[in-house]
């Protein structure tokens, strides 16, 4: 396939946002990575997970507690992949290399594995931000259709209501079978060529699942039995898969948001990637701190697209240079003011692309 382009003659847009953001840290002498409030956030998240897990599985309480406890552990591990996983894959979460390695090797102890994320979410997804056959956060094909150049099938008329269940059951999907597609076939993306695995990620491929497996599933199978351990298993991975899910989907697969088509001949977007990103981009609820605070800003999509590698505290900040580049060079800046009206859009587009 070949490889899609930019417009890079005009990047007037972009300049004059990372002017404005490097006089910001520049000025104040901070460094753009996460600081204390991240650290502190993400230590009470991370012990919290095999509190619950250690409670679940070795002091199995009643059948409505354990419910609900796994419902809080499947929300927190999307938590820590939120606020420990994605920023250290970015290279946000702290200054030091090795803690942001560390950071995103912690999708490995949740099932994923990092390496494949990175190339496709930090290169798929942030640089070719809803291009269809690029971007395989929108391609959910055949059970979904998220783009209008998708096909469309008779199913697709009533994917806004049944994208609950495939939302759910994404995160169980991811791990084992979408991870087992990049690793037997060696492409991350279908756009992409195939290589081989060295011995270093065979190793890591193999460890993260068994090992995931076994925590997970057999060990609690063990000990609490078949039945049990299956329903909590399911219970766990749908809310996390969920909450997941309507993040991304909100930040992108909404009305206002643009899907981008390269030209045919020449495979050029005939645009600067900045402009791009923030029409292809939505935020949600900015204004909601505790939102902020456990979605890992990822409520401030729009500057996390332009600025991956600034960790999301200093995002509010960073949304008033957006909005004014955007004023000033008259670009669309996409907004909703709560995460439900930003849920009602997806569905509504869900409803549009079903019909259409």
């Amino acid at each position: 396939m070949q490889k899609i382009t930019f417009d890079t003659k005009q990047n007037s847009f972009f300049i004059s946002i990372k002017e404005k953001v490097d006089h910001y840290f520049s000025e104040r002498q901070i460094d753009p990575t996460g600081n204390s409030k991240l650290y502190f956030k993400s230590i009470i998240h991370v012990l919290l997970a095999p509190v619950l897990y250690t409670i679940l599985v070795f002091f199995t309480p009643s059948t409505w507690i354990a419910l609900s406890l796994c419902v809080l552990l499947g929300l927190d591990l999307a938590i820590i992949g939120f606020n420990v996983m994605h920023e250290g894959g970015h290279q946000s979460f702290s200054k030091y290399k090795w803690l942001n390695m560390a950071s995103a090797y912690f999708l490995n102890v949740l099932g994923g594995n990092a390496d494949f994320w990175r190339i496709k979410h930090n290169v798929n997804h942030h640089t070719f931000t809803n291009i269809e056959g690029v971007d395989s956060d929108i391609d959910v094909r055949p059970f979904m259709r998220l783009h209008r150049d998708q096909p469309r099938y008779k199913l697709h008329r009533f994917q806004h209501f049944y994208w609950v269940f495939l939302y759910g059951i994404s995160y169980v999907v991811w791990v084992y079978w979408d991870d087992s597609l990049k690793y037997f076939s060696g492409k991350i993306g279908e756009h992409m060529t195939a290589k081989k695995w060295d011995a270093k990620e065979h190793f890591i491929f193999w460890s993260t699942k068994i090992g995931y497996t076994f925590f997970y599933l057999v060990l609690p199978i063990l000990i609490v039995g078949f039945v049990k351990a299956l329903i909590g298993f399911f219970v766990i991975t749908f809310v996390t898969g969920l909450a997941i899910s309507i993040v991304f989907q909100l930040a992108h697969v909404v009305e206002e948001t643009h899907f981008a088509l390269p030209d045919k001949e020449t495979k050029k977007i005939h645009e600067e990637w900045a402009i791009h990103q923030v029409g292809a981009t939505a935020n949600f609820a900015t204004h909601n701190k505790l939102l902020f605070w456990l979605l890992g800003g990822l409520n401030f999509q729009i500057e996390h697209h332009l600025f991956p590698r600034i960790s999301h505290v200093h995002y509010p900040v960073i949304s008033r240079f957006v909005k004014e580049a955007c004023a000033e060079y008259n670009i669309a800046y996409h907004e909703h003011s709560s995460m439900l009206k930003a849920f009602m859009s997806h569905l509504i587009f869900l409803r549009k692309l079903g019909a259409a």
